[in-house]
């Protein structure tokens, strides 16, 4: 095993240094299927996952994440190594990629019809994008839709889903057959475990669609599966909402909100029953 590794993960290439070990070998997990960059591709991302200090390596030892040499975060524990990663990926995205509109969703295709799951942290949209991704739908993203602004193309990002608390149990027993990583515990956002991207996905990864329907999500347990339709308006003014970049792109951000009003279906679900949802999603976006 060597420090350092190089990925290609759709549009972007990340470079990654670190001598510790649950880094390499969940990459090594989650990574597998993914091409290796061209020698000639630039290198979006130089990160590194290193300790803070040799001490820090023995006495209880932290990981730091750096991004061509800025550390945005404060150390965290040894164990969230792995995790540091992803987040810190979603970070660096978020800020420095402003050549996209960057919608903080779910995103899966199938069929050629492309959903956007926009949601906050708890709606369940990352349970549902598991669920989906179980049932055949192609993963473009678990927590970013790159969208052109000028074209409305969304990139896919085929990188794992994460997977918090709860939810790892019940898409454990649900989609027994996706290949779940170690659970990682005593995290900021509680117990974490990763579930990496179909080898349909990773194989399609270059092939980008436009959203046919953008469906804001929320888990409510016991309740029934609840389909409602949004007028373009008010899904304009909640995908604002759930923009990173938006005031980035000015009006050039507000005509591809709404073009996507305007060529998209917008929708609020609300859901407890896995197995019901994705029947209904199927249902309305893929007979349609």
């Amino acid at each position: 095993m060597t420090d350092s590794t190089t990925l290609q993960v759709g549009p972007f290439t990340v470079a990654i240094d670190s001598p510790i070990d649950a880094v390499h070998r969940n990459i090594d997990l989650h990574y597998a299927g993914h091409p290796p960059p061209r020698q000639t591709d630039f290198i979006d991302f130089h990160i590194a996952i290193r300790s803070p200090s040799l001490l820090r390596r023995w006495l209880r030892p932290q990981i730091v994440f750096s991004v061509d040499g800025e550390e945005p975060f404060n150390p965290l524990p040894r164990s969230q190594a792995y995790a540091q990663f992803e987040w810190g990926l979603n970070w660096c995205i978020s800020v420095y990629m402003h050549r996209y509109l960057l919608i903080h969703s779910a995103t899966l295709e199938k069929a050629g019809k492309l959903i956007v799951l926009p949601g906050t942290p708890g709606s369940g949209k990352s349970t549902l994008c598991a669920a989906l991704s179980a049932h055949g739908w192609r993963l473009f993203s678990d927590e970013i839709a790159l969208i052109d602004p000028q074209s409305l193309e969304t990139f896919p990002l085929p990188r794992p889903i994460n997977l918090k608390n709860e939810s790892i149990s019940v898409i454990s027993r649900f989609a027994p057959g996706l290949q779940f990583g170690e659970t990682v515990h005593d995290t900021t956002k509680g117990s974490v475990a990763h579930v990496s991207p179909t080898h349909e996905s990773v194989a399609r990864q270059h092939e980008t669609a436009r959203p046919a329907w953008i469906i804001f999500p929320k888990y409510t347990p016991g309740s029934s599966t609840e389909f409602d339709m949004t007028p373009p308006n008010q899904g304009l003014l909640d995908l604002a909402g759930n923009a990173f970049n938006y005031h980035v792109h000015g009006s050039q951000g507000f005509q591809c909100l709404r073009r996507l009003s305007e060529e998209a279906t917008f929708a609020r679900l609300r859901y407890s029953d896995l197995d019901d949802v994705v029947r209904e999603i199927e249902q309305r976006v893929l007979v349609q």
